[in-house]
């Protein structure tokens, strides 16, 4: 099994980095590699319980869940 450590450094909403990060890890994860995902800066906000999505945004919260259970 391969482990891959993805680093997300930007915030949750504002920029798509955050988004595609976390949807690289969920295809990662369902092509059965162990996925590390390393929450730095800014991106520590994607893991907030609860956040407010803006219009026309994925909820970041959700992925993260998705990611690490």
């Amino acid at each position: 099994m391969q482990t891959i450590t993805i680093i997300l450094n930007d915030a949750p909403y504002g920029s798509e980095r955050s988004y595609n990060g976390l949807r690289t890890a969920i295809a990662l994860q369902k092509e059965k590699a162990l996925v590390n995902v390393f929450l730095i800066a800014d991106s520590v906000y994607c893991a907030l319980k609860d956040q407010s999505t803006p219009e026309g945004y994925y909820n970041i919260g959700r992925m993260i869940r998705g990611v690490t259970t």
